[in-house]
């Protein structure tokens, strides 16, 4: 059955201890990262008659990993059936037949997988797949202080917050791979909907 990640947007500052946290865990150097915060902003300030200024401006961050996706266009693209979804419902490529392509890198539109440039293959989140077996979540959820993060059966997921959507900007529509991911934005990517904004940390990101 599907899996995926619940994200409470309203609750998330932007911290990145679920980024430290799966480095950490998977011992991953300076370039490598299966879960990143991007920023986001818009909105502007203008003068008024009297000399002060008023603004609409606004700012909110989005964690995001791989969403272990219905329709994921990674396991379409690649040639050797590497990457594939298991029997827990996650995305993730055999090392045994990942000939490190990229076509997985370059196809997924939340930059999920990543080429391993000392393993020369690919290499992305699948879920803490060993610590699922054991009972344990991700140790990206539990490391949240916020606890924005949750994860589990998509339908359970649903159940818990009816009010998630699957896509906030900057995040592609979610007709393009069906995400299992579920967001309760906050007011400022409800604003961002209405206004529009931008990446502002693409640096951090290498996007």
């Amino acid at each position: 059955m599907p899996r995926g990640f619940f994200y409470d947007n309203t609750r998330c500052t932007g911290c990145r201890t679920c980024v430290i946290a799966c480095k950490d865990y998977h011992d991953h150097g300076p370039d490598m990262a299966f879960r990143m915060v991007i920023d986001y902003e818009g909105g502007s300030w203008q003068p008024d008659v009297d000399g002060t200024f008023s603004q609409d401006a606004f700012a909110y961050h989005v964690s995001i990993s791989c969403n272990h996706c219905n329709n994921p266009v990674c396991t379409r693209v690649c040639p050797t059936g590497a990457m594939h979804k298991d029997e827990l419902g996650l995305v993730w490529p055999d090392a045994t037949k990942c000939i490190g392509c990229g076509y997985c890198t370059m196809a997924c539109p939340y930059h999920a997988p990543h080429i391993d440039a000392r393993l020369k293959r690919s290499s992305k989140c699948d879920g803490c797949r060993d610590r699922l077996v054991d009972g344990e979540q991700p140790v990206c959820v539990e490391a949240c202080p916020l606890r924005a993060l949750e994860f589990g059966l998509t339908s359970e997921l649903t159940d818990r917050h009816p009010d998630a959507v699957r896509s906030i900007l900057p995040l592609p529509d979610e007709s393009a791979t069906r995400p299992n991911l579920l967001i309760l934005p906050s007011p400022a990517a409800e604003r961002a909907e209405k206004q529009g904004g931008s990446i502002v940390n693409r640096t951090e990101l290498h996007l």
